[in-house]
């Protein structure tokens, strides 16, 4: 029998965090995927190369990678397992976006050194948001 434990009260604040993080995440591919054409204008030629000839798989991964990440943060919040499963598939979208950011585009030639800091904290939370739904089902913490 696994029944469910009480869960410190900092879980609470982390998970909420983490879903305010995620929320933005998913608010950034809401404005990516909403950007018109005059808005695209506005970015430089680098920039909008980079737009225009995006593959839908790097948008697929951006996609699950945001959305994964912002339900299984709910998930998170309401202490229900199926979070792990959520986070880890919005890892993996991290990655996927991430091998095209950086092996099939170049991108830090576009956006320099600031969008390898941004990419690294963007995958580390990711990967603590795994292990913290881990630890969390490991303690019973989740149902």
């Amino acid at each position: 029998m696994n029944d469910k434990v009480e869960s410190p009260k900092w879980f609470l604040v982390v998970t909420i965090i983490a879903l305010i993080w995620n929320l933005l995440g998913l608010m950034a591919f809401i404005s990516h995927m909403t950007m018109t054409p005059e808005m695209l204008s506005e970015l430089s030629s680098q920039e909008q190369d980079l737009y225009k000839n995006i593959p839908i798989w790097a948008t697929v991964a951006f996609a699950i990678a945001v959305m994964a990440g912002t339900f299984g943060s709910l998930l998170l919040v309401l202490k229900n397992k199926a979070a792990k499963l959520l986070l880890i598939a919005s890892t993996l979208g991290v990655i996927v976006q991430n091998f095209h950011s950086f092996f099939v585009i170049d991108s830090m030639a576009v956006y320099g050194a600031t969008s390898v800091i941004m990419t690294i904290i963007v995958f580390i939370i990711a990967v603590a948001l795994v292990l913290l739904a881990n630890n969390a089902e490991k303690n019973t913490w989740l149902a």
